[in-house]
């Protein structure tokens, strides 16, 4: 069985929900996994927008939400997650907040990357590190990676 990730609030490549956006209450989507690989010992998981600010001209990929070291007995979060599970941490977005930033696109419909990593550490504590830092941190510990895809475009 191959790791994998799901949301009940949207399905893969399909619309986010307004509740979870900047259009909305901005609550952090809930989000379910299993296939947890062999000797994972945390989970690590990253959003990001690939499509900023322009999806006809990306220049950037902006990230909406960065968490680590999640206890591998975990299987998803909850809805508008308060505070992440004991012995997890949550790394800055780019809005330079240690939380969920909702997905606000400026113009026209972006894809919202949902990457859930199982690893075979628990990583040190990093403070509060940028996507960048977790990625490095991670290097040489990905056992298996899954992802959603989710779909936003603000009303005119």
């Amino acid at each position: 069985m191959s790791l994998r990730l799901s949301s009940p609030a949207f399905a893969d490549q399909r619309l986010i929900p307004k509740r979870y956006t900047c259009d909305g209450q901005e609550f952090s989507p809930p989000l379910a996994w299993s296939g947890r690989p062999q000797g994972t010992q945390s989970f690590a998981l990253i959003v990001d927008d690939p499509d900023a600010p322009d999806p006809k001209a990306p220049k950037t990929t902006w990230v909406h939400w960065v968490l680590y070291n999640l206890p591998n007995t975990v299987s998803g979060l909850p809805e508008g997650m308060a505070s992440p599970p004991p012995g997890a941490r949550q790394g800055l977005n780019d809005w330079k907040r240690a939380d969920y930033g909702g997905p606000c696109p400026p113009v026209g419909q972006h894809r919202y990357f949902h990457k859930l990593y199982a690893l075979d550490t628990v990583l040190p504590d990093l403070r509060t590190p940028t996507k960048a830092q977790l990625e490095q941190a991670m290097r040489g510990h990905i056992l298996a990676e899954a992802r959603l895809i989710g779909l936003y475009q603000r009303s005119p």
